[in-house]
């Protein structure tokens, strides 16, 4: 009899209103607009706005439709996140953007995990019970799979903002035998997978197996991002999206609520899209961006590479000719955004473009540690979108160009990538900088040879002037420096 009362119980809570179903529709519309809007920064604040709303409209139809709690803990609990994300979205340098999108990727992952973990302490609340007081099979499949999704998220996403936030080493850390490590790992969260799919056992006994794949889950996480360099760190964030939301998805089938599977599968599907790109951008499969180890033996490497002549310029030199130019192309990098030289950037090209030198700026996939680092630090400096292109779009114009003015970069504008095979870059997609008429290159020293740990031979071209300084100093001189 209590068994057929918790069967009724779980049909009445699936049972879903017309309304219901058209307010989860209408969220999972406006989540849509949100990503086409996100698309581009000249639509990006619309695209936030659609984003808001379809979450204020899921999370009310799932308030009002869900006896989860009385009104007080969910008013003091939205108190508290909001007021938190309050906090940090005052308090958050945009330089910082890439570990504050990696520390969500974790609280994500991690909710994911205590949805699974309830659910399996608590499933009659859930409606997931059979008619034998079994949990079903289908749910089990669910929540294993959500929770071991939501832990490698969250783990992984501990040891990217980590990396990121230079709390630990950027480069990649290759333990002895890593790859059967986390093979075997990956099948024995598998295995684990099934047999508590298939486990008939209501009692404790079956509790092992859920928790282990639970343990097993968090591991993988770190030993799969402790391998990764820097320069794999943009294909990281975006594919630590795309498993939040395929976490989020699996969650949403326990929870049976539309919203969150349409969501989940959004963001899983689009992270997913966005790593295939960004993977594409560096001619790497998503497979070697998994196994790590990037251009660790080349830094190695690198650490004794020949001392070759280059040429050093000053600020005065610089500031003559750009002054001196027609057409001036920007590639900012990683180095720009962390000496914060995105508004000093902007005021140099509006003081180059009122001395009639038109100016734009080129922006690599994989130029900083997140999809999109640059254009959200160019958008912060009111940059002008139509003056933003990408790498395709641009690549053809730097023979036309009388200064590259490299800020930052490095392995986006390095000619190895075209021409030496035995480089770990070989065939990605690069700025085409050798084929400009002057080249000005902005970094700290020439001891750094960037994430890839791969020389630059741009360095010790004939049109190249070294510009060694902190990035944002050197652009304010360069201003002084105009007549």
């Amino acid at each position: 009899m209590q068994t057929t009362d918790l069967s009724v119980a779980a049909d009445a809570a699936h049972a879903v209103s017309p309304w219901v179903a058209l307010a989860y529709l209408a969220s999972g519309v406006l989540f849509i607009l949100a990503l086409r809007g996100l698309s581009s920064p000249a639509t990006s604040r619309a695209g936030n706005r659609y984003g808001m709303v379809g979450m204020l409209i899921a999370v009310v139809t799932t308030l009002v439709t869900h006896d989860v709690a009385s009104l007080p803990e969910i008013v003091g609990a939205i108190v508290v996140g909001g007021g938190i994300g309050w906090v940090i979205a005052q308090r958050i340098a945009m330089t910082a953007m890439p570990q504050l999108v990696a520390a969500f990727h974790s609280l994500v992952g991690l909710a994911a995990v205590l949805v699974a973990v309830a659910a399996f302490l608590n499933p009659g609340a859930f409606g997931i019970l059979g008619m034998d007081g079994n949990i079903l099979a289908v749910s089990r499949v669910e929540m294993a799979l959500g929770a071991a999704i939501g832990a490698i998220t969250f783990s992984g996403s501990v040891i990217a903002f980590a990396k990121l936030n230079g709390n630990m080493s950027g480069a990649p850390i290759l333990l002895p035998g890593r790859h059967v490590i986390n093979l075997g790992t990956l099948v024995a969260i598998l295995g684990a997978t099934a047999l508590y799919a298939v486990s008939n056992d209501a009692g404790a006994g079956e509790g092992w197996l859920f928790w282990a794949l639970l343990a097993a889950a968090f591991v993988i996480g770190f030993l799969l991002i402790i391998p990764i360099g820097g320069a794999d760190m943009p294909v990281v964030v975006s594919m630590l999206n795309s498993y939040s939301g395929w976490a989020a998805a699996a969650m949403g089938f326990t929870l049976h609520n539309t919203a969150m599977i349409i969501t989940g599968a959004l963001v899983g599907s689009s992270g997913a899209i966005l790593s295939y790109i960004m993977c594409r951008a560096m001619n790497r499969s998503f497979i070697s961006v998994i196994a790590g180890g990037f251009g660790a033996d080349a830094a190695i490497a690198g650490e004794a590479k020949e001392q070759r002549p280059y040429k050093t310029g000053s600020a005065a030199d610089a500031a003559f000719m750009l002054e001196q130019a027609e057409k001036v192309i920007v590639i900012p990098g990683y180095g720009m955004a962390v000496a914060q030289a995105q508004h000093a950037l902007r005021e140099m090209t509006d003081m180059l473009e009122e001395k009639g030198v038109e100016v734009k700026f080129a922006i690599h996939p994989v130029a900083g540690r997140m999809p999109g680092h640059m254009n959200v630090l160019l958008a912060e400096a009111q940059v002008p979108y139509d003056k933003v292109f990408e790498l395709e779009d641009i690549n053809s114009e730097f023979a036309q160009a009388d200064v590259a003015f490299i800020i930052g970069a490095n392995d986006v504008v390095n000619p190895a990538a075209k021409t030496d095979k035995s480089s770990p870059i070989y065939g990605m997609p690069v700025f085409d900088v050798d084929k400009a008429k002057q080249v000005f290159f902005i970094k700290r020293s020439m001891g750094g040879v960037g994430y890839a740990g791969v020389d630059n031979d741009v360095f010790y071209m004939d049109q190249t002037m070294m510009l060694l300084a902190d990035a944002k100093k050197m652009v304010e001189d360069i201003v002084k420096s105009f007549d």
